[in-house]
């Protein structure tokens, strides 16, 4: 993906495309959801996935709402694999059973990632180890495709240290794991207390591999500081919500809001060279890592558009 990127700036390296906003949980922080919403069609997701491959996107993520509510899920994973395109998916995890894991696998998926947000469950958050415990059994036992597990902190999260258990477990499994600064409900900056920087700094000892390890922003983000980087999303990252329009991120939507059947290279490069007034407090670590790709090169001008 970075040779790729390297080779030319004018195509997605990352796209994260929903095919249902409906979720079986609600957690406190997310505002990526409802639970109402039917799935989408499959012949639009498939059309969506094919407009993606053709504006050659490297990686295509299937996020939500929960994913796996889609009744069609492993279909558009094909259509992502036909492409040649990386397929992957975030999830809650409670769906995951050895048959789905397996169904998952014939597919073609290449990761998943679960965040999982405390040891026991409550009212900010039913992502917990206790009931996901047994999820990671059977992804260590069926899985063919990688697995990231994300702890968390920050955003009313009332046990930080139940990080610690969370991400000690994962690498028990021999997954890769990763720690996420949870964002406000603009997809800005919450500065992590006392105890969540200590918990923040003793994650940072166990290592992360791949993809995930890419993450020295956190560090001024751990400390309430804010990031000088270049945002390039709507360009190398693309954000499709439910209704097939492109987006900067999940938490600036209505930026560019422009339908995906209408996006062209043009709009990748306008978006590429256009500064983004919410980076520097961001906390959307895949546009980061993304991003990081072309940090050091094309200066990029402000969006007077964006507030």
């Amino acid at each position: 993906m970075v040779l790729g990127g390297m080779t030319s700036t004018k195509h997605p390296l990352l796209a994260h495309i929903i095919p249902t906003r409906k979720c079986n949980l609600a957690c406190g922080y997310c505002n990526e959801y409802d639970d109402s919403s039917p799935p989408i069609p499959i012949d639009a997701m498939l059309r969506r996935i094919d407009l993606l491959a053709g504006l050659s996107t490297a990686v295509v993520t299937l996020s939500g709402g929960e994913p796996l509510l889609h009744p069609q899920v492993e279909d558009i994973i094909r259509r992502i694999r036909h492409h040649g395109m990386i397929a992957g998916i975030i999830t809650n995890g409670y769906l995951l059973t050895p048959q789905k894991i397996r169904a998952l696998n014939d597919a073609g998926l290449d990761h998943l990632q679960i965040s999982i947000d405390n040891i026991l469950p409550d009212e900010v958050s039913m992502k917990s180890l206790k009931v996901l415990d047994k999820k990671l059994e059977f992804l260590a036992e069926h899985a063919e495709f990688a697995v990231n597990i994300n702890s968390v902190i920050g955003g009313g999260i009332k046990h930080p240290e139940d990080a610690l258990t969370v991400t000690r477990r994962a690498v028990s499994f021999g997954f890769a794991s990763s720690l996420g600064i949870i964002h406000d409900h603009t997809g800005g900056l919450k500065p992590l207390t006392e105890s969540e920087r200590h918990v923040y700094q003793e994650i940072k000892g166990f290592g992360t591999k791949g993809y995930s390890s890419i993450n020295w922003f956190q560090e001024n983000l751990a400390r309430g500081e804010v990031n000088q980087w270049k945002c390039r999303a709507g360009a190398r990252y693309l954000y499709i919500c439910e209704d097939g329009l492109v987006h900067y991120c999940s938490q600036q939507r209505g930026h560019p809001g422009i339908p995906l059947e209408r996006y062209t290279v043009a709009d990748i490069e306008r978006e590429y060279f256009t500064e983004k007034a919410c980076a520097p407090s961001c906390t959307i670590g895949c546009v980061q890592r993304v991003s990081v790709v072309d940090d050091w090169h094309d200066p990029q001008q402000p969006n007077p558009l964006q507030a």
